[in-house]
């Protein structure tokens, strides 16, 4: 039972201790600020892809891409029609080619397959080089239109990927209008 008065002291200290704590942080504490209720967001939607489709500036620079490939497609029609020319001698069973010349051709066959698949990469690659940077100014011009619209609009957000959107807060057309509208830079 001795135990329990000295036990009980203690307790009762920190209970007091606690309490004093207490009141010094409620008067330490500031007062909270007064609720405004909630700021309403206001937020946007651009269909990118469809911008880069619809765009004319976009259109123009897919034009001015499709025109640069024409030639080489042509070259590379060439070289195909030319394999298919070779590969017919060799497979022309009316006419049978002698040993040494049907080599020459197979191999000659081979170079050439080799030759083309080495051209279409290299084609594929610098083609994809040539949108990139050609899609470049393209972008920059459909991101600077949708900060300019969003700016208008007091828009805290604009986004440009979304699994669903209201139709209320698309802006994909105005963008689109906007672009068209825009002055081209003159060509290089």
């Amino acid at each position: 039972m001795k135990l329990a008065k000295p036990f009980s002291i203690i307790a009762a200290a920190g209970i007091a201790a606690a309490a004093a704590c207490s009141a010094l942080a409620q008067q330490a504490a500031p007062a909270p600020a007064p609720t405004q209720g909630p700021v309403p967001v206001r937020i946007g939607f651009v269909n990118i892809e469809r911008v880069m489709r619809e765009a004319l500036p976009a259109k123009r620079v897919e034009k001015g891409l499709e025109s640069e490939t024409q030639k080489r497609d042509q070259e590379m029609r060439a070289l195909v029609a030319q394999m298919k020319r070779l590969q017919d001698a060799l497979e022309n069973s009316a006419n049978p080619l002698p040993e040494d010349e049907r080599r020459r051709k197979a191999k000659e066959f081979t170079d050439m397959n080799r030759e083309f698949e080495r051209k279409k990469e290299q084609y594929t690659e610098e083609l994809m080089t040539r949108r990139a940077e050609a899609m470049g100014g393209v972008v920059e011009l459909a991101n600077r239109t949708i900060k300019q619209i969003a700016q208008q609009e007091n828009l805290d957000a604009v986004f440009q990927e979304a699994a669903w959107s209201s139709p209320r807060i698309d802006l994909t057309d105005k963008v689109i209008k906007a672009m068209n509208a825009a002055p081209q830079p003159a060509a290089k």
